[in-house]
């Protein structure tokens, strides 16, 4: 299927993706599957199927080259991906009433943690990791994976917040969200080790299985 099939495997990771931030589906499917831990088990294996298998389509697809590689490129994803990988990993770990990621049960609006410097640390951890790979990816398969994953997070706080305000009413919203967003040393303390050192965990691990998942050394 050549890049039909890439572009039919974006397209279903999106799609999954958009159904977590459903409350009606998200609430059910907790329900089936018996509670909030097996939700998300169940939804990072899918994750990873799906990711499996771009990554399947990708090596199997056409190259179709937009621009040359420059040896600097190469410098781009490996600094980028550490502060990505912080993002994800501790925008995964840390209660969320307003955007993706495990949920908000157990938030403390006076403790927000990571969600003091965005309250989106998910979408800016995959704006990271989508820009930083276009960067020395210069050919329209590459294109295909990691331009729709920046629109979205890009686009994404905004929709988002407009939602979810809605959702909760205003007061119920400034209340949550009065000290997110506001970058402050309090987030180190805050969000606590475990959770930052999620970040480079899932740095070492992606720089490990990089070469063997892709084909290509993640290092300049």
């Amino acid at each position: 299927m050549g890049l039909g099939e890439l572009g039919l495997a974006v397209a279903l990771f999106l799609f999954s993706h958009s159904l977590t931030n459903r409350h009606g589906f998200r609430r059910r499917a907790e329900s089936l599957l018996g509670g909030h831990l097996a939700f998300i088990v169940a939804y990072s294996l899918v994750s990873l199927a799906l990711l499996a298998w771009i990554v399947a389509a990708y090596r199997a697809a056409p190259v179709w080259l937009l621009w040359g590689q420059q040896p600097w490129m190469r410098w781009v994803p490996p600094l980028v991906m550490l502060p990505a990988c912080i993002l994800l990993a501790g925008g995964m770990l840390t209660a969320n009433p307003f955007s993706i990621g495990p949920g908000g049960r157990g938030y403390d609006p006076a403790r927000p943690g990571l969600l003091r410097l965005t309250r989106h640390p998910v979408l800016w951890g995959l704006g990271l990791w989508a820009g930083a790979h276009i960067v020395p990816n210069g050919d329209v398969g590459a294109l295909m994976i990691f331009a729709p994953l920046l629109v979205m997070a890009v686009a994404g706080p905004r929709l988002l917040d407009a939602k979810r305000r809605h959702r909760l009413g205003e007061a119920e919203w400034s209340r949550l969200a009065i000290l997110t967003g506001r970058p402050n040393p309090a987030f180190l303390a805050e969000t606590g080790a475990r959770r930052l050192l999620a970040g480079p965990f899932l740095y070492g691990l992606l720089l490990a299985a990089h070469e063997v998942a892709i084909g290509v050394s993640p290092l300049p």
